[in-house]
């Protein structure tokens, strides 16, 4: 089968890979519609590596996915084939202790589609485990469905965040996931998004929602606009989703006292976080890898209409042009949200 391959650190190529893994009596084979491109793809294109994560070895690609299922396994109730579905890309082990507790994200032993030396979905059919795989509602297209895996990410930090209805929340980095956490805090309940960057056209996309207020920060002062607009207060929950180093040491500045700050951009580097200030206010620090038990919500509120996400699509590439997709997205153009791949 035709797949989007990367070769080696700067190298992506489509060429013929045979199907990965077998059917299962509890699995089904589904034909790949939509696929996104992420950050941490791009990333392994660019830099070959990601923290202990290192691409030695030819990877297939893609991991935010959406298809129509071709056949299933004899346990396999719920699906049958012809229906659209998204699919879940991490795999964890059902006995793991972690997935007992419902922490199935965190299980060490999780298989992630396109994590070395873990396959991705950038291929014209997978199998997948029944239980991962989801249907869509009527009406919702399979490039929103591709969109399902980076809106959990949003919505696993409105659920980190324990917000209550009424909060402002900040929101540190405008690009897909940063306002994927935007979107994911005013479904939470807040009242009021301020989202931060320093790229105006992403900001602009950000700030098209209501609820949503931009903020450059090379034009304006953040912590300034942010006080005014809560009286001096603060905002209740802080979102970090840049992984930028620089933002660290001064980003809880935002939180009101007894805040909540959810830890959710990678820093690529050990970062330094002023402990003192922390421990002033009381503020709660969360953390998000992934998310767990979100893919359900994430497609309720996509197919409900309470969450539009085909904005963020910037640009939609037909398969044999994939490679072209993934040089795009790796030029960071500050106009780019999301890149999608059709088949």
């Amino acid at each position: 089968m035709k797949a989007v391959v990367l070769e080696k650190q700067g190298e992506i190529v489509i060429r013929d890979m045979p199907m990965v893994g077998a059917m299962t009596p509890d699995s089904v084979r589904i034909r790949v519609k939509a696929v996104g491109i992420c950050g941490s793809n791009v990333h392994y294109f660019t830099h070959g590596r990601i923290g202990h994560y290192v691409v030695d070895q030819p990877m297939i690609l893609g991991h935010e996915a959406a298809g129509e299922v071709v056949e299933v396994g004899a346990n396999v109730r719920d699906l049958k084939p012809g229906d659209r579905v998204c699919m879940e890309p991490g795999i964890p082990n059902p006995r793991s202790r972690a997935a007992k507790l419902g922490l199935y994200n965190l299980d060490p032993d999780v298989v992630f589609w396109a994590t070395p030396p873990v396959h991705g979905c950038l291929i014209e059919e997978v199998i997948h485990p029944a239980e991962y795989t989801y249907r869509l509602p009527d009406g919702m297209s399979l490039p929103e469905g591709a969109l399902v895996e980076p809106l959990s990410i949003g919505l696993q930090a409105a659920k980190k965040a324990r917000i209550v209805p009424g909060d402002v929340a900040v929101v540190i980095g405008a690009g897909t996931i940063g306002i994927m956490c935007a979107l994911g805090a005013l479904a939470g309940g807040c009242s009021r998004v301020f989202i931060a960057d320093s790229k105006q056209e992403k900001l602009d996309i950000a700030g098209s929602y209501d609820g949503i207020t931009p903020i450059n920060i090379t034009k304006e002062d953040a912590f300034k606009t942010v006080s005014d607009a809560t009286g001096g207060w603060g905002a209740e929950v802080v979102m970090e989703a840049s992984g930028a180093a620089p933002v660290y040491p001064g980003f809880t500045n935002y939180a009101c006292p007894g805040g909540k700050v959810v830890l959710v951009g990678i820093p690529i580097d050990p970062v330094p976080f002023d402990i003192a200030a922390i421990q002033a206010k009381e503020l709660d620090i969360a953390s998000v890898f992934r998310y767990a038990n979100i893919y359900p919500r994430a497609i309720n509120l996509i197919g409900s209409g309470k969450i539009d996400v085909k904005r963020l699509v910037s640009k939609v590439y037909p398969f044999d042009q994939a490679v072209a997709a993934f040089e795009q997205a790796a030029r960071l153009e500050p106009d780019i949200v999301k890149i999608v791949i059709e088949m």
